[in-house]
């Protein structure tokens, strides 16, 4: 009876296992690698971003003991073996989105080490663009008693160092990576960036959970967001087969020194002028002057006595 019953559940198995491996033409849940190259490793790039971190704030990450006589020592070697495995990763992305008639893998190599290179010749201007997130977020929150409890707490500035990385290597041309760098930083801190979105110095997400900042979106410097923001896209343009069509501006411009407050949606390529302040849960499709400020309408306080007027 054991023997019937075990031979009864292997045969189940096998048929779930014929039907999962079962994949039709076009099929999207079944990806081959191609030329033998795996997929990127998320445990790779999780490793290369706490090796970019560590080079970017010495001495909050990674290594704990530095001192001016060791400093260039360990940021030159950290950096070296980081950037490493980056170059293997950025491959991977390449031969992810990889057909026949693209390049050899040779000329992927090569092409995946000069733009290795010309990331890391940029970390110098990003991390000076994360030195200004920092004081902006010390400076906003009067709660933050040290520039360095933003760098260890604040999920503001872990969500703007992984979007400040991927937004250079998506500027380079990078497939894929980018979007899973800044997915790590949305599964961990709740703010959603994506990392084709361009964003001034000095930028601060008070909270920050909820946040969500699109493809297109463009802002500019000093700007705050609290908690539960949208920049997003009102509508998007589609082909004759009905597909949406990809890259256009859908997203918001947000100029210099706006502030935006919680749960407020701001939707379609409309511009937030300088110095504009937009309320909290407010609805806004339509551009906003400099300087103005967008309210919700004030409620209206009735009192009733012994239910007269309910």
């Amino acid at each position: 009876m054991m023997a019937s019953t075990q031979n009864h559940e292997k045969g189940q198995l096998e048929r779930i296992v014929d039907s999962l491996c079962h994949q039709g033409p076009g099929s999207v849940l079944f990806h081959r690698h191609r030329h033998e190259v795996p997929m990127p490793s998320v445990a790779a790039l999780e490793d290369i971003i706490d090796g970019l971190r560590a080079v970017l704030f010495p001495g909050y990450f990674g290594h704990s003991d530095l001192t001016p006589q060791n400093l260039r020592y360990h940021v030159g070697a950290g950096l070296d073996r980081t950037l490493g495995l980056l170059a293997e990763q950025i491959k991977r992305g390449y031969c992810f989105y990889c057909s026949a008639a693209e390049l050899t893998c040779s000329e992927c190599d090569a092409r995946a080490m000069r733009i290795t290179d010309e990331f890391a010749s940029r970390l110098p201007v990003v991390q000076a663009l994360l030195s200004t997130d920092v004081q902006a977020a010390f400076v906003g929150d009067p709660a933050a008693r040290h520039p360095g409890e933003t760098v260890f707490c604040y999920p503001s500035i872990t969500a703007m160092t992984h979007y400040r990385i991927a937004h250079e290597l998506q500027h380079l041309g990078v497939p894929l990576i980018p979007r899973m760098i800044t997915e790590f930083s949305h599964s961990r801190t709740g703010i959603d960036i994506h990392p084709g979105a361009h964003i001034g110095e000095s930028f601060f997400m008070d909270h920050g959970t909820g946040i969500v900042i699109g493809e297109t979106t463009i802002i500019g410097a000093n700007v705050r967001l609290y908690q539960g923001v949208t920049l997003g896209a009102k509508s998007f343009p589609v082909d004759e087969q009905g597909n949406p069509l990809k890259g256009m501006p859908r997203h918001p411009i947000v100029e210099d020194d706006v502030t935006i407050y919680a749960g407020a949606t701001i939707l379609g390529r409309i511009t937030i002028g300088r110095g504009a302040v937009i309320g909290g849960n407010v609805w806004v499709t339509s551009s906003v002057p400099p300087a103005a400020t967008i309210t919700q309408g004030r409620p209206v306080m009735t009192g009733y006595l012994d239910g007269d007027g309910i």
